[in-house]
């Protein structure tokens, strides 16, 4: 397995290790994921997520290229500022979902997902008849996620930056923890605010030991994987390989708002997608609470009232702050209006829930 700059620090804290995306990654630490929740949702966390892949897009035909292979407009991105954006892959569904920055001007970066990172970098160099300049720099890039209501207090300490002047899908480059070059990013994964961190993997060890030296009046604790996918969950977003996929179009996955027609973009499928736009589409992605004692899991059916099945459960748990079983899946999108009344089969019961705008946690 694949290491990060902070594998070693995690098994020396005595985090739960495991497999992900070809990394040995933290599933949880001592505490617990309901612990770990709780703490990003009160007070502040850190996730080593430098297992996810960067790739630079550069030169004067980087936007041309970008407004063909990504869903949203790029166009309309300033310098400073990130785009969250899908890769449609020709077909009707999704290569992957990313973070596109501007960097500079001709200068972009695209944060992928880490299982996907070689699907991903064969599918932008096939795509490159632009000829923008393509570099794969995930070996060569640090991440942390530092996210809670009290991350920009602990970051601020670190950096001369004005934390409080990057708006959210916004981002300054600068010096944190007497490391330069530092891109600290208002975006994340949990909806409890904060900030992402991008470094070269050698000023790693420096970083975490300044974050959570700084960090010890704040109660900061590390991480794992366990709570990043519950957090994620109850905030409704997506996760690729359960709520989209190479099977999934973004009008099915409610990305609609991130697969934007342009003047002068040829995006992939445009057509298709334009389609299912004019047309509807068969099924949709929806969230549910259950109205009984259980927990959703990924593969179960959805049903309706009389036992038909309608769907499937794509992501569930038992939610931290709820206290009870939440959950993503397709439905026929007849079933998809919020508030229409479904059901989950649950070994040999179907467990009833219902439809309801997501986020979960307001």
């Amino acid at each position: 397995m694949k290491k990060t700059p902070f594998t070693d620090i995690h098994i020396a804290l005595g985090a739960k290790m495991s497999e992900f995306a070809g990394y040995n990654m933290p599933i949880e630490y001592g505490t617990g994921i309901i612990d770990e929740h709780l703490t990003v949702i009160n007070q502040v966390g850190v996730f080593d997520v430098s297992h996810m892949g960067e790739f630079w897009v550069k030169g004067p035909n980087a936007l041309r290229f970008l407004q063909k292979v990504c869903s949203n407009n790029i166009a309309a991105l300033p310098v400073g500022k990130a785009q969250y954006n899908c890769f449609p892959n020709g077909k009707g569904g999704i290569v992957d979902d990313l973070i596109v920055y501007h960097y500079e001007p001709e200068k972009y970066m695209l944060v992928v997902n880490a299982a996907n990172i070689d699907k991903d970098w064969e599918w932008v160099n096939v795509n490159n008849a632009e000829a923008a300049i393509l570099e794969n720099a995930s070996d060569n890039m640090a991440q942390l996620a530092i996210q809670g209501p009290k991350a920009q207090a602990l970051l601020q300490q670190l950096t001369d930056v004005d934390l409080s002047s990057i708006p959210y899908y916004a981002f300054a480059v600068g010096r944190l923890a007497g490391v330069d070059n530092v891109i600290i990013s208002n975006t994340g994964y949990t909806g409890a605010g904060g900030f992402e961190i991008y470094f070269y993997p050698q000023f790693g060890e420096q970083i975490w030991n300044a974050v959570f030296e700084a960090g010890q009046p704040f109660g900061v604790k590390p991480i794992g994987l366990g709570a990043r996918d519950t957090l994620r969950l109850e905030m409704g977003f997506a996760l690729y390989g359960h709520e989209i996929d190479d099977t999934t179009s973004p009008i099915e996955a409610g990305l609609g708002w991130i697969t934007k027609p342009a003047d002068g973009k040829n995006l992939i499928d445009s057509d298709l997608i334009a389609k299912q736009r004019a047309e509807g589409v068969s099924r949709k992605l929806v969230g549910f609470e259950l109205q009984e004692r259980g927990i959703p899991r990924a593969h179960y059916d959805l049903v309706d009232v009389q036992g038909n099945t309608i769907g499937f459960v794509t992501s569930g748990t038992m939610s931290p702050t709820r206290k009870i079983g939440i959950g993503m899946g397709y439905v026929k999108t007849e079933f998809a209006k919020v508030g229409t009344e479904i059901a989950v089969q649950i070994r040999n019961k179907a467990v009833k829930a219902v439809v309801v705008k997501t986020p979960f946690r307001k």
